[in-house]
Formats: structure tokens, sequence, C-alpha cells
């Protein structure tokens, strides 16, 4: 049971990132039984997590096998928002086959020369497969725009062109769900320390990060911007408080399964061709 997940963490029409709602642990075993300790708590959400996970290798089983439908899970959120670690998670123990993870760094010279969906378009996913972008072409109306190098007017215009551009995958066969991982910026304080405390971590820590973090309002805005005008029933949004990482994992693999259980997957059914063949 998932408790349906794609509606409690849907995107409200209304969207006001708040700092408290990335401690929301609706889903964890202690806030149904507060009275239970943490690291007991802690370790229970980590085997319904696991057991989510086996229910969607299964159903990811089928789905490549079935090869008709595609599923693209996008995954946003501030630094340290836990996007790798969510990836980690959810697809260590499932099969590599369909499957596939993309991360979107800055884009190249050669990316630059092509229009923004370029890029992101050849790494969409086939049928059969599930593909998960690390970051997007959502970007490319949040750097862009915190960073001024696009007007609201060329703002307007990309929501528009991504809108359409996801009407079409979907309208081509790709389920697709968008996830907005939402943590605190106290938590985002602690965990760049984090990095810059361990020696073994400080290769993820660039500095950069501090001077994107001394503009967080403006792209707390420009996440709320963007997913009021990108929602839609074909393409939803979903708010996934990510402060708990287990919480987190929790959230996501109950999105991702209720996804796929929607979606009517089942092994092909048997050639008859072949049920006279014996192995010998």
């Amino acid at each position: 049971m998932t408790h349906n997940a794609r509606q409690r963490f849907r995107a409200p029409a209304k969207l006001k990132l708040r700092d408290k709602d990335a401690d929301d642990s609706t889903f964890s075993t202690r806030s149904a039984n507060p009275k239970l300790g943490k690291s007991r708590a802690k370790r229970l959400d980590h085997e319904r997590t696991a057991a989510l996970i086996d229910r969607i290798g299964d159903l990811q089983d089928k789905l490549y096998a079935q090869h008709k439908q595609k599923v693209l899970l996008i995954l946003q959120g501030m630094d340290t928002a836990g996007k790798d670690g969510t990836i980690r998670a959810m697809f260590s123990g499932i099969s590599p086959m369909g499957l596939r993870a993309v991360a979107f760094k800055g884009p190249t010279d050669n990316e630059l020369a092509h229009d923004y969906l370029w890029r992101v378009h050849a790494h969409v996913p086939v049928k059969g497969e599930i593909a998960i972008f690390n970051r997007s072409h959502y970007e490319d109306v949040l750097i862009t725009r915190v960073q001024g190098m696009i007007d609201d007017e060329e703002c307007k215009r990309r929501y528009a062109q991504i809108r359409d551009f996801e009407r079409m995958l979907a309208e081509t066969g790709t389920v697709i769900i968008k996830v907005f991982l939402h943590i605190a910026k106290e938590e985002q304080r602690q965990r760049l320390q984090e990095r810059l405390d361990d020696p073994d971590k400080q290769w993820k820590f660039n500095p950069e990060d501090i001077k994107q973090r001394g503009k967080w309002d403006d792209y707390q805005r420009a996440y709320e911007k963007a997913i009021r005008e990108t929602d839609a029933p074909h393409a939803p949004w979903y708010i996934v408080p990510a402060n708990s990482k287990t919480h987190r994992n929790l959230v996501v693999a109950s999105l991702l399964l209720e996804t796929l259980e929607g979606m009517d997957l089942h092994y092909p059914p048997p050639h008859p061709d072949l049920s006279s063949f014996t192995v010998e």
C-alpha cells in the first residue's frame, strides 16, 4: 500500500514553497505511530522502501518486456536536495536493462549552438525504458532566469515550449513524473558544511554553490513559477519533502510505484508457434 502519494504530494495550483513543509514526514512510520523510537521507525521506513523498490523492479521488467510505453522521471531541486542520493536509493537494486540515468550539467558549446531542448530530446526514454533526469530542461527557465540570461518574455515563451514538448512526449507514449525535492535553507547549509568538514566529500563541494545559495529566494520564486506554469495532468509535478532522506526515498518510491501500477503492465502473451519447441 502506497497511501496515494500522487494525490498527497501533487503540486497545488497556488504553490508556495515554505521551509517548514520540507520537514513533512506524512508517510513515515513514526508519523503513524509516534510512540516508536526514531531508530526503529527509520529502520522500518527503509524496509518499506525496499519492499516498494522490489515491486518497482517487477513492474519495470514487464515494462521492458512489453516494449510499448516509456517512463520519464525528472528530479529537480536546489543544490544538495538529494537528486543523486534518490537515484542511488531507488535504482541500485533494479536491473539496469531498460533503465537509464542522465545528469544534465552546464551545456557544451555544441549544445549551446542548438536550441535548448535539443540536448534533452536526445535522452528521452525509448519504448520499454525508464529514464531518470538529474536536472533537466527546467534549468533553462530556472538558472537562466535567476542569472538574468533570459528576460520575462523569453521565459514565458520557454514555458509554452516546454508544455508543448512534454505534451508531445505524452502523446507518443511517455509517462512523465516530475519531482521537486524540497529542502529548507538551513538543511542546505548543514549539508554544504558537511561536505566541507569531511575530506572524503570535499570533492562534491563547489564554491559556486555558495554564490547560488545567496539567491535562495530568487530560486524559490523561479521554481514556484515554473511548476505552476508547466504542471499538467499528463506531466504532473510533485513536491516531495526532502529534509529527511529516508522519507524522501519512501515518497519517491511510492510515486513511481503508483505510476507504474496505473500503466497496465504485463508480460507479452506466449507465442503459439513456440509451444511445440523442445530444447534438447
